[in-house]
């Protein structure tokens, strides 16, 4: 879970990442100045998009066969023994 949710910020953060990446190094702003002036809604709106589309990605392309049967996790003589899906 903790992995998901790192990839869903790692998603939304990336077009601010990138904007003031290219503000640093094309344009040649200082660092503390570079979101003055930034075009936050454009940004969050590129930054929610991909965080959409990658937890979709993920929901769709992720996870066990979907006519399985599950068998949940067992502690089997003090060990134990993973779940999955048959």
């Amino acid at each position: 879970m903790l992995r998901i949710a790192l990839i869903d910020i790692l998603f939304f953060l990336l077009p601010f990442l990138a904007y003031a990446a290219y503000m640093v190094w094309v344009k040649g702003s200082a660092p503390a100045t570079v979101m003055n002036g930034a075009p936050v809604y454009w940004l969050l709106a590129v930054g929610f998009a991909l965080l959409f589309g990658v937890t979709a990605t993920l929901v769709q392309f992720s996870g066990g066969a979907r006519d399985g049967t599950y068998h949940p996790s067992v502690l089997e003589n003090g060990a134990i023994k993973p779940g999955g899906i048959d």
